[in-house]
């Protein structure tokens, strides 16, 4: 059997472990601390939040969506194909290595969307971003950290818990969509977000598209 080549890989920081891209024959995969963490083969969930993010978003004029992760750049892609073409886009990552990557060797995966002139990276923490904003986003798109079930790490309440969800309710514009991915289910995480003013849709999706593991999207659209 063809083992798998080692691409590329970077120190994440301080006990956080190391991140690494794998390529085997057509497929590439990034690791960390050797545990699959997304691939090329299995992305229809990444796929559902870019397009069902952004759905209600076609045909509006100058549409601005802020997404969480860049990933292998499907979500991107999904938007990007639902946006009109005054849209902007701005991905917020925290590994410049992953921007790199999606420029170079995994940008054919998800069709070069760093290339689209309506995108613009921004290299940091998503959270801070969001907290910055006032009614500046018509969709705030989050795949980050496995989502919700991540408040394990209290550096995560930032994004999920009661204060995340009030900072991108106050970030969104009235009739914005928060849009979270999960690798499971959170009850909870529904209740915050509907006590915190939005009307929550809740997708379970195929994880390469048509069958195997499912994932969880949470779809909040800001009432007022």
């Amino acid at each position: 059997m063809k083992p798998w080549e080692l691409l590329e890989q970077v120190e994440l920081g301080k006990n956080e472990g190391v991140m690494s891209l794998h390529r085997h024959d057509e497929d590439l995969v990034i690791r960390v601390n050797g545990r699959e963490l997304m691939s090329t083969r299995a992305h229809g969930s990444e796929d559902a939040l870019g397009a069902l993010g952004c759905a209600a978003l076609t045909g509006h004029r100058g549409a601005r969506v802020l997404i969480g992760g860049l990933g292998m750049g499907f979500t991107l892609a999904a938007a990007l194909g639902v946006l009109e073409a005054d849209a902007e886009v701005v991905v917020a990552e925290l590994v410049p290595e992953v921007v790199a990557w999606n420029r170079a060797v995994l940008g054919a995966a998800a069709g070069h969307p760093l290339d689209d002139p309506r995108v613009a990276v921004h290299a940091g923490d998503v959270s801070k971003l969001i907290r910055q904003s006032s009614a500046s986003w018509d969709a705030i798109l989050l795949d980050v950290d496995n989502g919700p079930e991540a408040l394990t790490q209290a550096a995560n309440d930032g994004l999920y818990g009661n204060p995340g969800i009030a900072a991108a309710r106050a970030a969104l514009r009235v009739g914005g969509v928060f849009g979270v991915w999960s690798v499971s289910g959170d009850a909870a995480f529904k209740k915050r977000l509907e006590r915190d003013g939005f009307r929550v849709t809740t997708r379970s999706v195929f994880a390469n598209g048509q069958r195997g593991r499912r994932h969880i999207l949470w779809l909040g659209e800001k009432l007022r």
